[in-house]
């Protein structure tokens, strides 16, 4: 490949990349926003755009993509190498809630281009390793719940959601979801609130 070639590729990539991510935070302000949009905040003809996404929906479908994969990156580090289901869970919800922006996307696309259902599907996979997760802690005590492993890994999830929801009210400081999230995962899976409380700030220290 000759350098000319190579450096179209670079410059190609880089304008993919920074589409995508000017895309992210004009669909964070604005769910409905348009390619136009996009490309004027991008700095770039609307032509250069669709030279890389087709459609408005290839482009979010890649949005959601990203995000999907982040989140599963997040959660599978999170808990990596902790045998405490409690301490595995709370792990896993810090990590997730340090890309939150990617979560918001999903929260604000759910009710618009992308269905609800279909972020679930992509969020199966990680939705597995929660139900695994909290079946473990089922079974040794660690967790208490009416509930059965994969109805908790539900609630969990809409947890999460709700708790962006309310930050992108201003109902709850961002600076503070973390741990909030953490803690209210711990106990909807019936961790006392002290203890909750007291292993999300040891993690966070």
């Amino acid at each position: 490949m000759s350098a000319m070639t190579t450096g179209n590729t670079s410059r190609a990539d880089a304008n993919r990349r920074r589409i995508l991510d000017v895309a992210l935070a004009e669909l964070l302000r604005d769910p409905d926003a348009s390619m136009d949009q996009i490309a004027r905040a991008a700095g770039v003809v609307r032509r250069t755009v669709y030279g890389h996404f087709p459609s408005r929906e290839a482009l979010i479908s890649t949005l959601v993509d990203e995000a999907v994969q982040s989140l599963a990156a997040a959660h599978a580090a999170g808990r990596e190498g902790v045998a405490d289901p409690a301490e595995a869970v709370a792990r896993s919800v810090l990590a997730v809630w340090d890309i939150a922006d990617r979560y918001r996307l999903l929260v604000a696309l759910a009710q618009r281009t992308v269905t609800m259902q279909g972020i679930r599907e992509r969020l199966a996979p990680v939705r597995e390793e929660s139900v695994r997760l909290l079946r473990q802690g089922l079974d040794q005590g660690t967790f208490s719940s009416p509930l059965p492993a994969p109805a908790l890994a539900y609630v969990h999830e809409q947890i999460l959601f709700a708790l962006m929801e309310a930050v992108n009210d201003d109902l709850l400081a961002a600076r503070e979801a973390g741990r909030s999230a953490a803690v209210t995962v711990l106990t909807a899976a019936g961790v006392p609130a002290s203890l909750a409380g007291a292993l999300v700030a040891k993690l966070s220290d």
